[in-house]
């Protein structure tokens, strides 16, 4: 295995981040120097308050065992003093390390998706519609488009508390613009990442209109997209699976998505397994 944690700050532009990486060796004993695979970024969600560990490792470990390369974003939050653009950078940062060190990874860096829960779906969102505008706001280039992503439960348009965590150190004005601004079915064009979305109806903390309408936003732009809505599902469900979560009655395992969402990627792969 590949275990390495990657300080973003130490070449990259940014206050701190750290990038997780939970890589396969090559498998074959001799030949096959090029072994490829796609890599995976999961971007855990936590209000922009903390980076959630159970949407971390173990939605990591799913994707391993489905023969992606994984890696685990850990950004920065409103208690360290990071605001926006700070997270959409390190993301941005991220992809562009994972290109740049490609063969190091054994990963094809034509195949770099990014994952993301609840706020971290929001930023990955605004990632695959910012992408283009993320080196001027850096002040640097960057190999930063997502080959596709996946939003699981995602705050896409306001959520006050996410929000105000991601927008605190600006001025009243200028955050309420930028609230605006950071309302993602306003962003959808045509260059938008394709995308893989679930939900939950009854989800008791961000709404699955957040979902829906972005949903009908890639189809008003004709951007490949995969909407799934569960019946039944409290927030913050990661996997999905009963083993993470509490057994409360009616739950039941909705870890179906995560073979959904590596097929929905596996489509934009060249790799055969």
């Amino acid at each position: 295995m590949i275990y390495k944690k990657i300080d973003l700050k130490k070449t990259y532009p940014v206050k701190g981040g750290v990038l997780e990486a939970i890589c396969a060796d090559n498998p074959w004993d001799y030949g096959h120097e090029e072994w490829r695979r796609p890599a995976v970024i999961v971007v855990p969600g936590g209000g922009y308050w903390f980076v959630s560990k159970r949407e971390g490792e173990m939605v990591a470990n799913e994707f391993l065992a489905r023969g992606y390369q994984v890696f685990i974003l850990h950004y920065l939050c409103r208690p360290q003093g990071a605001f926006y653009p700070e997270q959409l950078i390190e993301l941005s940062c991220s992809i562009d390390h994972i290109r740049k060190n490609s063969k190091e990874y054994n990963v094809n860096e034509k195949e770099v998706f990014a994952l993301g829960f609840s706020a971290g779906g929001h930023l990955v969102a605004d990632l695959s519609n910012e992408y283009s505008a993320v080196p001027d706001i850096a002040g640097i280039m960057l190999d930063c488009r997502p080959t596709a992503v996946g939003l699981s439960y995602p705050v896409i348009d306001r959520h006050d508390e996410s929000f105000d965590n991601l927008l605190f150190g600006y001025e009243k004005d200028v955050a309420e613009r930028l609230k605006n601004e950071l309302e993602l079915t306003k962003r959808v064009t045509e260059n938008t990442s394709p995308t893989f979305i679930w939900a939950t109806s009854d989800d008791n903390y961000v709404s699955v209109g957040n979902s829906l309408r972005y949903a009908l936003a890639l189809a008003d732009k004709s951007i490949p997209f995969e909407l799934h809505v569960y019946k039944k599902g409290v927030h913050g469900l990661s996997t999905g699976s009963l083993e993470i979560n509490e057994q409360s009655d009616g739950l039941r395992p909705l870890s179906d998505w995560i073979s959904d969402c590596a097929r929905f990627f596996r489509s934009y792969c060249v790799e055969k397994y």
